[in-house]
């Protein structure tokens, strides 16, 4: 394994040092707030007009590849890669298979408390969680892009980067998991108060998996599963 990867990781319990600058981190969280407000003003994907479902997978594909791409810049600027934030390693198809049967137990797993949690909050979808709902053969592909995406980026950075630089400003690494899940559940505002609860502690439980496993592949094997498939069936259980 390479010892970069293994010093990126830290001990479980411990906080890391801080993985780019604080004005690099400011900068990304002022951007999403931004965004998340005005998706939630606006009650659709992306807040920035209707564009449609095809043009809002697009749009956001290419936020969260930006974003990907301005951690990079980031923590380039402490000698780290985007490697060293995912960790882990997979040596052959059978370490691969390890962390796509660790995806779809703790899928599993916090799909249950989710659940519950909703059914507490009597938490519905609203219309902007049903626009999202992919419509014909086109539109279910570039879907599946935009989930395939999420499960990279979203994880890379809320987990792989947000997780570690909270951990270094508040040294614990509680805090760090505590708060970028918040970050998260804060960054769904199209969809409702209700259900950035119940997302801010599904956030919090893939940091709890990041930090245990020291490897962010899982949660996005998870990431992608838990949206891919959630979209596909999702307009067949809320009509």
């Amino acid at each position: 394994m390479n010892a970069s990867v293994i010093s990126a990781q830290p001990a479980p319990g411990s906080s890391p040092e801080a993985v780019a600058p604080a004005w690099h981190t400011i900068a990304i969280l002022v951007v999403m707030s931004a965004l998340t407000v005005l998706s939630a003003r606006s009650g659709n994907l992306v807040g920035l007009g209707p564009y449609g479902r095809a043009g809002s997978y697009g749009m956001v594909m290419v936020f969260e590849w930006a974003t990907v791409a301005f951690i990079w810049y980031g923590v380039s600027r402490r000698g780290l890669r985007i490697a060293d934030l995912v960790g882990g390693r997979w040596s052959g198809p059978l370490a691969v298979l390890r962390d796509l049967g660790i995806a779809i137990v703790y899928l599993m797993g916090s799909l249950l408390i989710l659940n519950l949690i909703g059914y507490v909050l009597k938490a519905a979808p609203n219309q902007a969680i049903r626009n999202i709902f992919p419509h014909g053969p086109m539109e279910i592909v570039l879907y599946l892009m935009l989930a395939a995406t999420a499960g990279f980026c979203e994880e890379l950075i809320f987990r792989g980067y947000l997780q570690r630089q909270f951990s270094a400003w508040t040294r614990s690494a509680i805090g760090g998991i505590v708060l970028q899940g918040i970050a998260f559940g804060a960054a769904h505002g199209y969809q409702g108060w209700k259900y950035m609860v119940i997302i801010a502690v599904f956030g919090t439980m893939f940091g709890l998996l990041a930090q245990w496993l020291r490897s962010l592949r899982p949660g996005m094997m998870a990431h992608f599963v838990q949206d891919g498939v959630g979209g596909l069936l999702g307009p067949h259980f809320m009509k």
